[in-house]
C-alpha cells in the first residue's frame, strides 16, 4: 500500500501551508498529492503550482469535473499537465452532483453513466493521439451538421497512457469504474465494508477480462491524531454532515445512501433532516463518532498502523490522507506520523 495526500479545495485561507505540506509528502516519499474542486478553485492550475514545486510526487485531479469541460479540453489540460509534470499526472473524473452541474455549469445531470463512460472513450482518443472522430448517444464530434472536422491532438504526452480513476460511490458506478478507469477513488471508506465496494469494481474488471491486479483503490481518509476518539472525530464531523445532509437533494444524495448501505441508515436520514432544514450545527452534531472513526484514522501512530493494516487487507493499494489540523506544523506532523505509521504496520510498498 502506498500514501497520497489530498489537499481537498483551494482558497480556504491556508494556501501557503498546503505547498509546504506537498513538499513535505515528496520528500516523505508518498506516491501523489491530489486536489479537488467544485464552485471555487479550479484543479488544474493548483496542480500545475503543486508540480512545478516537487520532484517525484505525482500529482492527481480528485476530481475533473465531467460537466465542467468538453471531453477534448480535459484531454488538452491532461496532456498539457502530464508534459509539463515530466509524466507525474493522473487524471481522476467525476460527474459532480445535481446542485453543481446543473445549477453552476448549466448541464443536465441525466444519464452518468452513460456521458461518463463516452467522456473516457474520447479523452482516452484524444490522448492516444488518434482523430477524434466519435459518434455517441452524448457526443458527437465532429458536429455533423457543420464546417467542423476530426482533429488530432498536437500535444505528445510523456507517457502512452495516462491513468484515469473515476469517483464513484454507488454499485453501477463502482462496475464502471472497473471496467473503464485504472484506479478508484473512495469516499468515506470503511475497512470494515470496503469488499462490498470493490465487489462491483471486479465485477466490471472481468466484463472486459481484466483482474484487480494494476487496479489502484484509492482509500481517501481523514486523520487527526488527538488520542482522545471523541476530540479526534471531532474536526471531521463537518465534512461529513456536509456530504451527507447537504450534498445533492434529498430525493440524490450518493454519500447519504452510502451512510446507510454502511449501517447508519436512521443516523443518515437526521444529518439530511437537519442540514436541509437550515441547522447545520445540528447535523454536525449527529455525525456518529464511529462513522468518522470507521472513514478516517483517527488516535495516535500505533493505532493508526493497526487501522493501514485493516485497509490495506480489505483491498486499498493507495491511502489518501486529509489531515484534519488548521495549523500548518500539525499538518506536517499529521503527514509525517502517518508516513511512519505505514513503516510500522509493514504493509507499504
Amino acid at each position: 500500500m502506498k500514501l497520497g495526500l489530498n489537499l481537498g479545495y483551494w482558497g480556504l485561507g491556508n494556501d501557503g501551508d498546503n505547498l509546504a505540506v506537498a513538499q513535505e509528502a515528496d520528500r516523505l516519499g508518498y506516491s501523489v498529492v491530489w486536489a479537488a474542486e467544485a464552485y471555487g478553485s479550479d484543479t488544474a492550475t493548483v496542480l500545475t503550482w503543486i508540480a512545478a514545486q516537487t520532484r517525484n510526487v505525482d500529482v492527481g485531479s480528485a476530481v475533473f469535473q465531467i460537466p465542467a469541460r468538453t471531453p477534448a479540453m480535459t484531454a488538452m489540460t491532461a496532456a498539457t499537465l502530464d508534459t509539463l509534470s515530466q509524466g507525474r499526472f493522473r487524471l481522476g473524473l467525476g460527474v459532480s452532483g445535481p446542485q453543481v452541474s446543473e445549477g453552476w455549469h448549466g448541464v443536465r445531470f441525466d444519464a452518468p453513466l452513460g456521458r461518463t463512460r463516452e467522456y473516457v472513450e474520447i479523452v482516452r482518443m484524444a490522448l492516444r493521439r488518434e482523430r477524434v472522430n466519435y459518434q455517441g448517444k452524448h457526443y458527437t464530434l465532429p458536429l455533423a451538421d457543420g464546417p467542423g472536422k476530426a482533429l488530432k491532438l498536437t500535444v505528445h504526452p510523456v507517457r502512452d497512457q495516462i491513468p484515469v480513476y473515476l469517483a464513484a460511490v454507488g454499485p453501477k458506478n463502482l462496475e464502471l469504474s472497473g471496467e473503464i478507469a485504472d484506479g478508484w477513488l473512495s469516499i468515506f471508506p470503511s475497512a470494515k465494508n470496503l469488499g462490498d465496494s470493490i465487489a462491483p469494481i471486479r465485477t466490471g474488471r472481468e466484463k472486459v477480462g481484466k483482474t484487480m491486479d494494476g487496479f489502484d483503490v484509492v482509500a481517501n481518509v481523514g486523520v487527526n491524531l488527538d488520542p482522545d476518539l471523541e476530540a479526534a472525530a471531532a474536526p471531521l464531523k463537518m465534512n461529513a454532515a456536509l456530504y451527507i445532509g447537504g450534498m445533492g437533494s434529498r430525493e440524490k444524495n450518493f454519500y447519504n445512501a452510502h451512510a446507510q448501505r454502511l449501517g447508519y441508515v436512521d443516523e443518515a436520514k437526521q444529518i439530511q433532516d437537519l442540514y436541509l432544514g437550515g441547522d447545520k450545527q445540528a447535523a454536525i452534531a449527529a455525525v456518529p463518532t464511529g462513522f468518522v472513526d470507521d472513514t478516517s484514522l483517527l488516535g495516535p501512530m500505533e493505532r493508526i498502523a493497526e487501522t493501514m493494516q485493516a485497509y490495506a487487507e480489505a483491498g486499498v493499494t493507495t491511502l489518501s490522507i486529509a489531515p484534519a489540523a488548521w495549523e500548518l506544523e500539525a499538518r506536517l506532523e499529521i503527514v509525517r506520523t502517518v508516513a511512519a505509521a505505514l513503516d510500522r504496520s509493514g504493509v507499504g510498498s
